[in-house]
């Protein structure tokens, strides 16, 4: 076993994790800013929110569920026009950011609403009587509160997008589900795949130690 893992295959495992560690950190980063600021308007606008608005919520709601319901595999060729028109190219690790952040944002969002809710409205109301202003009560009071469960969130993200940005090595994406396709696949060296499957492994296992570190951090300030 591992009998194939000449000089010039280890550079490829090194280079496909690299590509692997954009694919997820860029997606994550980016899809974290999109989704954090979605999640914080569908709390508030829900029903009993800060800024009630029924119809916006809904609206918003129908987007969300409609891309976290759409299967990643059919996202990365649906917005490869999207995908061209952003990156030049359909191929490669950065078209693979595309794909990876649209479906991680609606993925975030929700994760985020759900970390608000299970803050104490009474602390929101306590604010308002005080004469509070929405931005103060959303960055002094829920984010604060929330905050624990919002990483914690995000790190579940984060180890969803490694699943997906292996998915995107089917259509050229890039990273280590490229690699494992073509050389454990394709080339049938079953020790490639079974390398590609430990890094992974340990991979995942890194993100979600390092975020429940944060989270016990964050949940004993």
């Amino acid at each position: 076993m591992f009998e194939n893992f000449s000089e010039m295959m280890l550079e490829l495992f090194v280079s496909s994790l690299w590509e692997t560690i954009i694919m997820v950190g860029v997606s994550g980063l980016v899809g974290g800013l999109i989704g954090i600021p979605l999640g914080v308007f569908l709390r508030l606008t829900d029903h009993g929110g800060v800024l009630q608005n029924g119809p916006a919520n809904k609206i918003v709601g129908w987007i969300v569920n409609a891309l976290r319901s759409t299967p990643f595999i059919i996202l990365l060729v649906a917005i490869i026009p999207l995908t061209r028109l952003i990156t030049g190219s359909s191929i490669g690790t950065w078209a693979a950011v595309v794909p990876l952040t649209i479906a991680a944002a609606p993925f975030v969002a929700r994760l985020v609403e759900t970390a608000l809710r299970e803050v104490d409205n009474g602390l929101v109301e306590a604010a308002q009587s005080m004469g509070a202003t929405t931005g103060q009560i959303v960055w002094k009071i829920l984010l604060p509160e929330a905050l624990p469960g919002i990483v914690a969130g995000l790190t579940i993200s984060f180890v969803s997008l490694t699943g997906y940005s292996a998915m995107a090595g089917a259509i050229g994406g890039g990273g280590l589900g490229d690699l494992g396709i073509r050389y454990g696949y394709q080339r049938f060296l079953p020790d490639v795949m079974l390398a590609v499957v430990i890094i992974l492994i340990f991979f995942v296992q890194a993100i979600q130690s390092l975020g429940d570190w944060a989270v016990r951090r964050l949940s004993h300030r």
